[in-house]
């Protein structure tokens, strides 16, 4: 059966194309469609219907403009209200694509809306299921991002019906079925997932431990919501663009095309309150930056770091990017509802130098240096809660990246000191949101501790509490 992932590693993002007979659909598209056109162009293929699991909160789906390009149909299961022309699929309703069978079967419990779609060859026997955020591979979507948008609801009462979507409408299922979901491991919109991206459903009811036979409604729900992190800033506002609708992307790219000069970079920057955001690699930018620009290197989790410590999707933003690099940043911010981009400084950093300003730079340790001055330090470690609780350096103090902008009060403001992350990357935004407020007491510790475990400095590793005597 003609089943295809097309898996974007910096939002752990699936989407799916499947195709028989010249009739294609997508499933769940990111914000960029040419993949897709280009996909069933390949196969001299049609795309007939757009299925949407549930309004995602972690990106912006490319429906809209998908739909617009192809006249294909969008698709949402049951209660979904989007304020634009859709199918709203009845449980259990079936539609075809060439040969090929899809039944929506409304599984609420992430969402109220959320849908899975069971896939049937041209012989009616079940192959996969696409699952959404319903079922991961090793977790099940959390409960607690649509309680934000309707009032009434609890993260309790939606894991109660997740509980019973899965045990009613899931699991009863073959265990030869192949799980298709939305999501892998890096994602926040579950704690626990799997690197892998596909698998039996066989396979996921031994494993999953949502899925366990015996577990009861309260267990699950304990199991579930335990060691569940605040949402990042930017899903809610992410939902109501799916919901509402959006820019077109060709749009939003013709406007942020915008090459920049030195002097009318600084004069944007000034007039509207833009925030500089340098993408390059965190050793460039602690060699040398903009002064008050904010550090989130492509080559990271990108879009979902923009997501989370750039409150508002409105926000003005004004880009430094590696020569050749605009157009993906652009399309990459715009993945999570990032829109407002203003332009970029063409030239980069050394047109900035040539034209007379001023650059910054990040006081910058390897951990050798940062292991011959380690005692009596002070250390932040911008890790996230459990990576610390597994390891750390001996009397650090955890103040994760995530939410610097909670802990603000906690960072010495005077007093040198040194912050690190598991590898480098982390600690450079980190240390990068501080200087742009006023913070240039921090010392970073390049390689985080993927090179701290191999100097002297004691660290302290968690001990499971089973295993003590």
């Amino acid at each position: 059966m003609k089943i295809e992932q097309i898996y974007t590693g910096c939002i752990a993002h699936a989407a799916y194309y499947i195709e028989n007979n010249g009739e294609a659909a997508i499933f769940d598209p990111l914000r960029e469609v040419e993949p897709y056109l280009e996909r069933a162009k390949k196969d001299g293929a049609t795309i007939k219907y757009i299925f949407e699991t549930h309004f995602h909160a972690d990106f912006v789906s490319g429906h809209l403009d998908l739909a617009e390009k192809t006249g294909a149909k969008i698709v949402y299961g049951p209660t979904a209200k989007p304020n634009f022309e859709a199918i709203i699929a009845a449980d259990n309703q079936e539609f075809t694509i060439g040969n090929y069978t899809i039944k929506a079967i409304h599984t609420p419990g992430h969402t109220l809306e959320s849908t899975c779609y069971l896939v049937s060859d041209e012989n009616g026997k079940a192959h996969g299921i696409i699952t959404g955020d319903t079922l991961f591979i090793g977790d099940v979507g959390r409960p607690d991002l649509a309680q934000k948008l309707v009032a009434d609801l609890t993260q309790e009462k939606l894991a109660e019906y997740l509980f019973n979507s899965l045990r009613n409408k899931i699991m009863p299922l073959s265990d030869d079925l192949i799980v298709y979901p939305n999501h892998g491991a890096g994602s926040a919109c579950g704690k626990n997932m799997s690197k892998e991206t596909t698998d039996t459903l066989g396979n996921q009811k031994k494993t999953n431990y949502a899925l366990r036979v015996d577990m009861t409604l309260e267990e699950f729900k304990q199991e579930l919501l335990e060691g569940l992190l605040p949402p990042p800033a930017y899903f809610p506002q992410n939902v109501m663009m799916n919901i509402e609708g959006y820019e077109s992307l060709d749009q939003v790219k013709e406007k942020a095309n915008k090459p920049l000069t030195p002097k009318e970079f600084e004069t944007i920057a000034n007039q509207t309150e833009a925030v500089i955001l340098d993408v390059r690699n965190e050793y460039d930018f602690i060699k040398e930056h903009v002064p008050n620009s904010i550090f989130i290197g492509l080559h990271g989790q990108f879009a979902p770091w923009v997501g989370a410590l750039i409150r508002d999707v409105k926000q003005p933003i004004l880009l430094i990017t590696p020569e050749g690099k605009e157009e993906e940043t652009v399309t990459r911010l715009s993945r999570v509802g990032f829109d407002n981009t203003l332009g970029y400084l063409e030239g980069g950093l050394e047109a900035w130098k040539k034209a007379g300003y001023e650059t910054d730079t990040v006081t910058s340790v390897t951990p050798e240096e940062f292991a011959s001055k380690f005692d009596n330090a002070t250390v932040i470690d911008a890790r996230k809660p459990g990576e610390f609780t597994a390891e750390h350096v001996e009397n650090a103090k955890n103040i994760p990246l995530d939410f610097i902008n909670e802990h603000l009060a906690e960072i010495p403001k005077e007093e040198p000191f040194y912050v690190h992350c598991a590898g480098g990357y982390r600690s450079v935004i980190w240390a990068s949101i501080m200087k742009s407020r006023g913070y240039h007491n921090m010392i970073n510790v390049e390689k985080g501790m993927a090179g701290i475990r191999n100097t002297e400095i004691p660290l302290t590793n968690y001990v499971c509490p089973s295993t003590l005597k």
